[in-house]
């Protein structure tokens, strides 16, 4: 069994922006657990854990869904708190991205379902690189309204989606992801 996600991976320059807009405000905020920049990824699909034996036929249908669509240009912009930004659980900086991107989204995890990977996640895909966790214990969240809107105006520069990649996550007392394989998007306009 290995605990796997499919992730766009952005470049370095799109990260050391989004790491230098939270920087002055990170240590006012020690409540929430902040991820660690060699972490930080858009989740296109969480698939959960996946038997091994299921992995020769994610990979194809990883492939197919993968080449169906084309390479899109994107940006990190704006932020935001799941639930909301007054009971804030996850805080996020968005990703400024077009319907096309949703719809790889929904075929991947598709193909995911197809393959055998049976705890895929059936959220709606809402495009955007997690940065902080509440430490609350409350279901309620933090009140995260001060440094959503101390981001809300970040708009970072643009940068071309040209492939997925399945991801395994290793979990305990250190998070590590290690990636297993990329998947290009193959059609040209």
């Amino acid at each position: 069994m290995s605990r796997l996600f499919v992730a766009l991976l952005p470049p370095p320059e799109a990260l050391a922006e989004i790491a230098t807009a939270v920087e002055p405000v990170r240590a006012e905020w020690t409540e929430l657990r902040w991820v660690d920049p060699a972490l930080w990824h858009v989740t296109v699909a969480f698939l959960g854990e996946v038997p091994d034996d299921v992995l020769p036929e994610l990979r194809v249908r990883l492939a197919r869904a993968a080449g169906r669509y084309s390479p899109e240009t994107v940006s990190f912009g704006g932020a935001g708190a799941f639930p909301s930004a007054s009971r804030g659980r996850i805080f996020w900086v968005g990703l400024d991205a077009g319907p096309a991107l949703t719809r790889l989204a929904g075929s991947v995890a598709a193909g995911a379902r197809r393959a055998g990977a049976a705890e895929t996640d059936r959220k709606r895909f809402h495009p955007h690189l997690t940065l902080a966790r509440s430490r609350t214990r409350s279901r309620h969240g933090d009140d995260l309204r001060p440094l959503v809107g101390a981001l809300s105006a970040f708009g970072g520069r643009r940068w071309e989606v040209s492939s997925v990649h399945l991801v395994r996550s290793h979990t305990g007392a250190s998070v590590r992801y290690e990636q297993v394989e990329a998947y290009p998007l193959a059609v040209r306009d």
